[in-house]
């Protein structure tokens, strides 16, 4: 039985829909964005953006690189390119977007001083991911830096209920569907990056939580999310209660609860790209 997620855009892949990631977005903004300044981006690089989706960091890429930077942006989704390009809308610098793939990027070599990819490998699979690392490395100037974020489903648990209900379910869903899978492969990041030729590399996970009351961004991400999860936990016959879930506006929510909880790790993996290291 496939696994089917929702929230797909027109490149038919799951939680790709901009409203459910800008949902998300704004849900972990703060941690999104910590991680970003820690990559180490200065003023005057010209950055690309791979796998942009809708153009959240955008503007806070923008401001890293300054007046005398420059932003490149690039998405599989074709209808994710102006709605990026709206988000850059007053940057403080030249910002492009376009369509494209991160199997076959569209750019020279050496191009760029930075590369950041957020929230995109989970997406591929073990092969089109190792191209994919191979294309980043190659537009990134020698002594340049590749940075790599991504979820980590292995640190996703909520509140009130079975601690292990989330973990059960990626564990069964990821021997059915390769994107729960990959999903499940984020902390090897830093080995990936490695084959890649990628040196000095720096890797450390940021557990994202979520106490009662909720924002009203968390609520209206983690619920539609949650609800997704659970149906799809259902039908593959998953263990556990999911149905308080389901519903993300039923009554007796978990989120509700004044004790609610809920926690998803990030991955950042960051590296500088060598010429000839492997």
């Amino acid at each position: 039985m496939t696994v089917t997620w929702g929230h797909t855009s027109s490149t038919g892949l799951d939680f790709t829909e901009s409203s459910i990631v800008d949902a998300h977005f704004a849900a972990c903004r703060g941690e999104y964005l910590g991680l970003l300044d820690a990559v180490g981006i200065e003023p005057g690089w010209h950055v690309l953006d791979a796998g942009c989706g809708p153009g959240g960091f955008l503007p806070a890429l923008a401001d890293l690189v300054g007046p005398l930077g420059r932003v490149s942006a690039i998405d599989l989704a074709d209808e994710h390119v102006p709605v990026a390009t709206r988000q850059a809308a007053g940057a403080l610098c030249p910002v492009e977007v376009r369509q494209g793939s991160l199997l076959r990027l569209p750019y020279e070599d050496a191009t760029f001083d930075a590369v950041w990819c957020a929230n995109t490998v989970q997406y591929l699979d073990d092969d089109e991911l190792a191209v994919a690392l191979a294309e980043l490395c190659r537009v990134v100037r020698d002594g340049g830096v590749v940075a790599i974020k991504d979820l980590d489903a292995t640190l996703v648990t909520a509140r009130p209920g079975d601690p292990f209900l989330f973990t059960d379910f990626f564990r069964l869903a990821a021997d059915e569907h390769g994107y729960a899978r990959q999903l499940l492969r984020t902390r090897e990041l830093y080995r990936w990056l490695e084959d890649a030729g990628v040196t000095a590399l720096r890797q450390w996970t940021v557990l994202i939580e979520h106490h009662a009351p909720f924002s009203r961004a968390a609520q209206r991400f983690y619920r539609s999310a949650c609800a997704t999860i659970a149906d799809q936990a259902v039908r593959l016959g998953a263990p556990g209660d999911w149905q308080a879930f389901r519903d993300p506006d039923g009554p007796g929510h978990p989120f509700d609860d004044p004790r609610a909880y809920l926690s998803e790790g990030n991955v950042l993996a960051v590296g500088v790209v060598r010429r000839g290291a492997r």
